[in-house]
């Protein structure tokens, strides 16, 4: 191995890769992305229904997509560990792309449903992503390239929203189209330009108990030191659950905004998450170290929920989403400290274990939040708020970093 990447990729295919595994996410995000301010809309207009029952049954659309990931990541990632990261990877894009188009033609929620079903099944891009990333960048330098595919999120999240915001005003569907037309555009270009990341020689034999999303534990638990941080990811992931969760239904509840105001807030937190990761990840690093980075963004996850849930306007909503960019660094920052824990013929199977554990916490949380949400609008509630989700989410925030924080001390120790 160089300093820079494995013998096996030369240095033009290392660039194609991770030019194309960063273009791939950023890709999926703003199709992602440009659905997410009018889906309130939409599930009130195919359910008939108000905001606080659309909220419950957003939430439920969201727990299917994360029940499906759940399933079905640690498969992606042990395949992609025996047949290599270019198949899954186009069938993951073609997939999203298929979603897209279902749920624009949806007549009924059962439909939406189905399309998130379908979207959990192949939303595994990032994880073959994250492996591609992995396999062509040596180990000391993974933090840096686990923060550049979250800045490619986070330019996902400027454009997709923005986007599907000002889309919005010409129909709940236009968005829909717009994101099944760039994931087949994104499924174009890798057929033109993804190359093949990991060698033969280096494909290990599938394992079916490494494949099911319980099966994937004991890859954690077979390396010193990634369980604990598996542990410290899932609160996280609980935690930073609530923005999927309620985000668009609480800036409707509390200050009435728009689709487009949801698209242009979620801009505005995609550009800052965008920012900082892409110029601040490397020096970060550098100077103050992976753990030490993943404790400033875990902190900084649950001072700005506490932020948000205090915040009397839209403009404090905006100066709290930048502050809030510093919670980018805890997810690339604990994958690093993960990856070079274990073999590099494991990395496929660990980035389906991290997304695994992502995607049950959120579908809990999903779940729970919007159920919360809905509660505390309701004439049943012993307060009637929208902000009691994120005063939950930083409690576990805070959770999460006091297990970071014990689990640092015993590796320094």
């Amino acid at each position: 191995m160089t300093a820079d990447r494995p013998a096996f990729v030369t240095a033009a295919g290392a660039r194609r890769a991770t030019a194309f595994a960063l273009v791939a996410v950023f890709l999926d995000v703003v199709g992602f992305g440009l659905i997410i301010p009018v889906l309130p809309r939409l599930i009130e207009e195919v359910g008939h229904t108000g905001l606080d029952e659309a909220a419950r049954i957003g939430g439920w659309l969201f727990a299917a997509f994360s029940l499906a990931q759940f399933m079905f990541a640690p498969l992606a990632g042990a395949l992609s560990d025996r047949f290599g990261r270019r198949p899954l990877l186009l069938i993951a894009i073609a997939g999203l792309a298929v979603d897209y188009v279902v749920q624009a033609l949806a007549p009924t929620v059962l439909w939406l449903f189905v399309g998130r079903l379908i979207a959990g099944v192949c939303g595994s891009s990032h994880v073959i992503a994250g492996a591609c990333l992995a396999d062509v960048s040596a180990p000391e330098n993974r933090a840096r390239a686990f923060g550049r595919m979250t800045a490619a999120f986070g330019l996902g999240f400027v454009l997709g929203p923005a986007i599907g915001g000002l889309l919005g005003e010409f129909g709940t569907r236009v968005p829909f189209w717009s994101a099944a037309a760039l994931a087949s555009a994104n499924f174009l270009f890798g057929l033109l330009a993804l190359p093949e990341t990991l060698p033969r020689d280096s494909r290990r034999a599938f394992r079916w108990r490494e494949a099911n999303p319980l099966g994937v534990l004991a890859v954690f638990a077979r390396y010193p030191g990634v369980l604990p941080y598996a542990l410290v990811l899932t609160v996280f992931f609980f935690g930073t659950s609530v923005y999927p969760a309620v985000w668009s239904f609480w800036g409707m509840a509390k200050y009435n905004w728009s689709a487009t105001t949801v698209g242009l807030t979620l801009a505005a937190s995609g550009l800052a998450v965008a920012l900082l990761q892409g110029f601040g990840t490397g020096p970060a690093v550098a100077r103050w170290g992976e753990r030490r980075m993943a404790a400033v963004g875990i902190a900084g996850a649950a001072a700005t929920c506490i932020g948000f849930a205090l915040s009397p306007t839209t403009a404090v909503v905006v100066a709290m989403l930048v502050i809030n960019a510093v919670e980018g660094f805890a997810h690339p920052m604990l994958s690093a400290l993960m990856s070079k824990a274990v073999p590099e013929d494991t990395q496929g199977a660990l980035q389906g274990g991290i997304s695994a554990l992502m995607n049950i916490a959120m579908l809990i949380g999903a779940i729970f939040y919007t159920q919360a949400f809905a509660y505390f609008l309701s004439e049943a509630a012993p307060v009637r708020s929208p902000d009691v989700s994120y005063f939950i989410a930083a409690a576990l925030m805070l959770a999460a970093l006091a297990l970071f924080l014990r689990q640092a001390r015993r590796m320094a120790a």
